[in-house]
């Protein structure tokens, strides 16, 4: 539609129909209807004549075509999608052709575009101006990454936190097995740690993990226990932002959309078998964000905040906050307490005692009564590993450790002999993957050495004097042979005398211990009877 009030100012000018036509960027016709009402009601001013007037003077033919069709619901449209995020423009034409309504009916082009003028003016957004030093703005990232165990090859989806200053836009990021109440207090304390300072409040969303309701169906929400200790050990607020208003924390909702982009994207094609190599990446990541990248204003999000932010930041406490967490637990044949899964050792003597374990995002306490047992790094990631002090194992146990490596086998070994601990490290030695050779050195210690170590040393130490190859069948070979060498001849005792006395004739050999009988012993006849 032409701007008649421009065309009006323009010819009141003294400008000519080329002109207006150029300026205005209307048609020779439109400029010709307004000259023709400037000379019927002789108008010398533009400041003279009203909108209204105007609107009277030069109708819109289009209001018409409009009044035939029926016109849509577009607030009620509008708060459907801020209710349901599912819903969409196409669902809302169709329902609204659906209506049977006697006008024409928009096509579903026409339909976005009067959508998209109403949200001009009706869906206004206010500026959030943000003081430097005062929030920060804490979320979980919805996509996650892939964490794959080498042993078991169980996957484990890793969950990203996100912490954002929103003055400076610096950013914090780190994966998390899980979203429970240990890791969402464990990754405020490592925020706070990354910035350095403390901001005066912090507005998380409204997890289980941070908010509750008092009661079932009320409105109200309180922050939890946890949270709070944590809030009042590092001096800040928790305000939590509205429900269903996430244009309360827009620079988190951004924040996880750059994470989700460049850091979620950049690594969805690499593997990842512990979180701590996961964060590793997740650094670089986040670093590149907050160096490297320039922002509309020409400076980097670290840059601004080092020198507008930083100093306006609460100081970190002396300690750093810990979740602490007490349970009762049996220790178990194995002189192991299991906690989340996780196993630790206590001294033996204390198996199948009832024992008081003390559990931080950290460490792993455990007591009997009120005394200190021992402490254990707490273990993380793949279920069911053992962490095992070697001052908690029984004497009959510590042969076993390190089972099925090189010092597991040598430390057998040395309990043959010498040579026996020679032959078993050139069998590993000899290996391009030392762990093909245990099956070898597994079957000379069992098989061979198991019931006669002496000959199992004896047999070694042959096969290093003729400095032959170590194998199970060299060594079964030697050890053959010196059984038979050290088997010793039974003594040569003398074979009974028959010689009868009185009558035969013993002829003696040169051999004195050797008696012949003649031939008249074995003669017949009568000198015989």
């Amino acid at each position: 539609m032409a701007d008649y009030r421009k065309i009006l100012v323009l010819l009141l000018e003294g400008r000519s129909y080329r002109d207006v036509v150029e300026v205005a960027g209307c048609s020779h016709r439109d400029v010709a209807r307004v000259a023709q009402e400037v000379r019927e009601r002789g108008v010398s001013s533009a400041s003279g004549v009203s909108d209204v007037e105007l609107a009277v003077w030069f109708p819109d033919g289009r209001r018409k075509v409009s009044e035939e069709y029926d016109q849509p619901d577009l607030s009620r449209v509008l708060a459907s999608m801020k209710q349901n995020r599912h819903f969409t423009l196409l669902l809302a034409w169709r329902r609204y052709v659906d209506t049977k309504d006697v006008g024409k009916k928009y096509g579903y082009s026409q339909f976005c575009a009067l959508f998209a003028d109403y949200l001009r003016s009706h869906d206004l957004v206010a500026v959030l101006r943000h003081e430097p030093g005062r929030a920060m703005l804490v979320d979980w990232a919805g996509d996650t990454i892939d964490v794959v165990d080498t042993i078991t090859g169980e996957v484990t989806r890793a969950v990203l936190f996100v912490a954002v200053l929103p003055f400076s836009g610096l950013m914090f990021c780190r994966a998390f097995a899980d979203m429970k109440s240990p890791a969402w207090l464990d990754a405020h304390v490592q925020a706070f740690a990354f910035f350095g300072g403390v901001p005066q409040i912090v507005v998380p969303d409204n997890p289980t993990t941070s908010t509750h309701q008092t009661h079932k169906g009320d409105a109200e929400r309180v922050v939890n226990a946890r949270y709070q200790q944590l809030a009042d050990h590092y001096q800040t607020a928790i305000v939590p932002a509205r429900v269903r208003r996430p244009r309360d924390k827009a620079a988190a909702e951004n924040a996880v959309n750059v994470v989700n982009k460049r850091v979620i994207g950049y690594l969805d094609d690499d593997m990842f078998t512990t979180l701590s190599e996961l964060n590793d990446a997740i650094g670089e990541r986040v670093r590149e964000i907050n160096h490297d990248i320039r922002r509309a204003d020409d400076s980097t999000r670290w840059e601004r905040f080092d020198t507008e932010e930083r100093a306006l930041l609460g100081a970190l406490p002396d300690a750093g906050f810990e979740d602490v967490e007490w349970k009762e637990l049996k220790a178990a044949r194995n002189y192991h307490v299991t906690a989340d899964t996780q196993r630790y050792s206590v001294p033996f003597a204390l198996a199948g005692r009832l024992l008081r374990v003390r559990l931080t995002a950290s460490t792993v306490t455990v007591f009997d009564g009120h005394e200190s047992v021992c402490d254990h790094p707490r273990l993380t990631g793949r279920k069911g590993q053992y962490s095992t002090l070697p001052e908690h194992v029984p004497p009959q146990h510590r042969n076993i450790d390190g089972l099925w490596s090189r010092r597991w086998f040598t430390d057998r070994a040395r309990s043959v002999g010498p040579a026996t601990v020679t032959v078993i490290e050139q069998i590993l030695d000899a290996q391009t993957i030392e762990a093909q050779g245990y099956l070898a050195c597994q079957n000379i210690l069992d098989g061979l050495g198991k019931n006669n170590r002496e000959r199992l040393e004896a047999a070694c130490q042959d096969l290093l004097n003729r400095r032959a190859h170590p194998t199970y069948s060299t060594l079964k070979r030697l050890m053959a042979a010196i059984d038979t060498d050290m088997r010793k001849p039974r003594p040569v005792a003398p074979a009974a005398s028959t010689r009868k006395h009185g009558s035969a004739v013993v002829f003696r050999d040169a051999d004195p211990d050797v008696y012949v009988r003649d031939a008249s012993h074995y003669a017949r006849g009568e000198e015989s009877i």
